[in-house]
């Protein structure tokens, strides 16, 4: 009986998201596996980035597609690239958005994994459904239980390497990004995941749920601004050009997702449109 229950909820919120995923048909588009540097590998879609960090203790997987389908291609990924689902010791997420977390649910019944996620966003995982004021509507997805949370500098260690969750709110109320450090070819990278730092709906004017929304987006482009970063591995696709570092990997480019200077220019980008969205809407509210 609770399986089917649980069938059910993951069908009503597949189906919810069904429209959106119509017009992002490259969520859920497989493509290969591969690693990219040290003990990570891209493990997500076509346009949904989800990572794999690999110990001798088990794994950890970031983000989680955005529905059950997206979750099994994930999955399949895993396993072709010769790592077993139950190994697959911690789930953790960038933020409660159901591109994002629509996944998390399926993927965490089939690995038996605990999820982590920062205090803000777990009512959001729990809910199905993102927590704000949001123009674009909030989109729901399949609840998953949080068995562990964590606030800003928290680590996570597991078989000699260690993940940093660092608070950078704004996108959502608990947007988390991560780092970690790797060794490739004998040299040591930091690597950086950072959640996204995208308006993409909020309202920055009189939002009841966010009040601190604007001050919060502020500080987290000065927070990712500070993190040295040699490798900077975002949550969606064209967010770091990765499908053209991997074709740039596969002709040799062994630096292929080398590049200190882009976490800087991503911040760049997005505070720059951030700002002209505020001035925007604080225009309209006038």
């Amino acid at each position: 009986m609770r399986a089917l229950v649980f069938a059910l909820a993951l069908g009503l919120a597949s189906t919810s998201v069904a429209a959106k995923a119509d017009d992002n048909a490259n969520w859920v588009r497989p493509i290969k596996p591969y690693r990219v540097v040290g003990n990570i590998y891209y493990v997500g879609s076509e346009g949904l980035s989800a990572w794999l960090v690999t110990t001798s203790e088990g794994h950890v997987l970031l983000d989680g597609g955005p529905s059950a389908e997206g979750g099994k291609l994930i999955e399949r990924n895993i396993q072709s690239l010769g790592f077993k689902l139950s190994d697959v010791k911690v789930l953790i997420n960038t933020h409660a958005h159901y591109d994002h977390a629509g996944g998390l649910a399926q993927l965490k019944a089939d690995t038996g994994a605990k999820l982590w996620a920062s205090r803000a966003d777990k009512p959001a995982l729990e809910k199905g459904q993102h927590f704000g004021d949001n123009a674009n509507g909030l989109t729901p997805f399949p609840a998953v239980k949080v068995d562990k949370t964590f606030g800003d500098e928290t680590k996570l260690k597991m078989g000699g390497s260690t993940l940093v969750a660092h608070l950078t709110p704004g996108h959502t109320i608990g947007c988390t990004s991560w780092t970690t450090q790797v060794v490739e070819r004998g040299r040591a990278l930091n690597v950086t995941f950072p959640c996204s730092l995208s308006v993409a709906g909020n309202v920055l004017v009189g939002n009841k749920t966010h009040k601190s929304i604007v001050a919060d987006y502020r500080a987290s482009f000065a927070a990712l601004r500070a993190i040295p970063t040699d490798v900077m591995l975002p949550s969606h696709e064209e967010q770091g050009d990765l499908l053209a570092k991997r074709q740039k990997q596969l002709r040799g480019d062994a630096d292929a997702f080398i590049d200190p200077t882009e976490l800087g220019k991503f911040v760049d980008g997005y505070e720059t449109r951030f700002n002209q969205e505020l001035a925007r809407q604080q225009g309209a509210a006038k």
